[in-house]
Order: structure tokens, then C-alpha cells, then sequence
């Protein structure tokens, strides 16, 4: 992505969202961060960040909508978002439901938010999980990570239909099993190598392959 494009991340203030900021930084783009709390890190690089934003909430909403008032945005990255575990007979669905409003229902808050704003030729990243795989998914459990990204899935597909016309494209990217705190750090590539991955992806993403879901290391992955 060239210079002066305006890249807006959220959950921007640590791991594989701090990454696509440096990385979009580097690359002389405006980066402009979104997170509930600020970071020192995040601060280094972002040409703007607005916090104090829980994008599940109609408050959090306006005050991103308003704080991005008559910007124009050339890549939206959806990049917040919530993992717990729940096991059959103990499922707690208050976790299930907190998922589904970080990792599917914020994203679609935010792209109807903010879409007025994207130009034609401009992006929408959604990063989900190959966890949202119905066709992937060996090895059951985790209930909530699964059905949210699912669901993601799914809200980015008829984005992208939705969007086709404007000239929006769209993707759903799976970053890869990222050593972040989400996971305790115990992920098989870094932050920096995801990011790198993922920025690519971004990159080759053209009306003609919207709507599809990848994983950062280019493989198509299976709804």
C-alpha cells in the first residue's frame, strides 16, 4: 500500500494489530489506531489513535464514528477480538455470547459505520480464524471462538457481495497460530512474520477474489 493511504486498525495497542500498524507505518501510511486502551508501543507509530473505544457497545461506536468524522479510509482491518474456551457441561453462554460480540457483531458494527467513508478501490481486512472453519474443525470444543468466527465468516461474505458494487473489496484472514498473549505466547510464528503475511494478502486482494477466506500464508481455507 502506497503513501498517504489511511489505514484504520482496531484492537490496534498490542499484538498482531501493533504489528499491522508498524507495518503499515513503514510502509509511510497514515495509521490511524483503535483500541480501549492506548499503549506506549502503539503511540510510536500511529499517526493518530482513538481510545476509550469498546466497539460492542452503540457509545463506542460514536465515538469512533466521530472521532474519524470526514476521514476518508482506504483499508478498514477488523482486527479486535476475544478468545475463551468452553467445554461441553460446563459451556458458560455468557462467554459465548461476549465472543460473538467482539469477534462477529463489533466487525459489522464498525464496516456499517465507517463504509461511507471507503472509496472506491478501498479494503475491509476482517481477521478471523481458521477456528470459523465448519469444514476445519477435527477437533471440537471451544464453542464460542468457533461459532463467532463462523459468524465473522459469514458477515464478511455478504459484505462483500454487498460492497462489490462500490468497488469495496473484502477479506476474512486467518493469521496463523500467533505467539500473542491471546494465546499465551505459545503460537508457531511471531507477531511480526503474521503481520508480514497477512499485509500481503491485503495487498493481492481484488474485487475479483472478495469474499474469500485465507490464511496469512496465502492457502484459500475451506468455509
Amino acid at each position: 500500500m502506497s503513501d498517504n493511504k489511511t489505514v484504520v486498525i482496531t484492537g490496534a495497542n498490542r499484538g498482531i494489530g501493533l504489528e499491522l500498524a508498524r507495518h503499515y507505518a513503514a510502509e509511510g501510511c497514515d495509521v490511524i489506531g483503535v483500541c480501549r486502551e492506548a499503549s506506549a508501543e502503539l503511540e510510536e507509530v500511529a499517526a493518530r489513535i482513538i481510545d476509550g473505544v469498546d466497539v460492542t457497545t452503540d457509545n463506542g461506536i460514536q465515538k469512533l464514528t466521530e472521532g474519524l468524522k470526514g476521514q476518508s479510509i482506504d483499508l478498514l482491518i477488523n482486527n479486535a477480538g476475544l478468545l475463551q474456551d468452553e467445554k461441553l457441561g460446563s459451556i458458560d453462554f455468557d462467554s459465548i455470547r461476549a465472543q460473538m460480540e467482539i469477534n462477529a457483531y463489533a466487525p459489522l458494527r464498525v464496516a456499517e459505520a465507517l463504509v461511507s467513508q471507503i472509496p472506491s478501490g478501498g479494503k475491509i481486512a476482517n481477521i478471523t480464524s481458521r477456528m470459523g472453519s465448519i469444514a476445519d474443525n477435527d477437533s471440537g470444543g471451544r464453542y464460542g471462538y468457533r461459532a463467532s468466527k463462523a459468524a465473522l465468516n459469514a458477515f464478511g461474505k455478504s459484505l462483500a457481495i454487498d460492497l462489490k458494487p462500490r468497488g469495496i473489496a473484502v477479506a476474512q484472514l486467518h493469521p496463523g497460530y500467533v505467539q500473542t498473549r491471546m494465546v499465551n505466547f505459545g503460537g508457531l510464528i511471531t507477531p511480526e512474520e503474521s503481520a508480514k503475511g497477512l499485509a500481503a494478502r491485503i495487498e493481492n486482494l481484488t474485487l475479483e477474489n472478495t469474499g474469500s477466506f485465507w490464511h496469512s500464508n496465502g492457502e484459500e481455507l475451506p468455509w
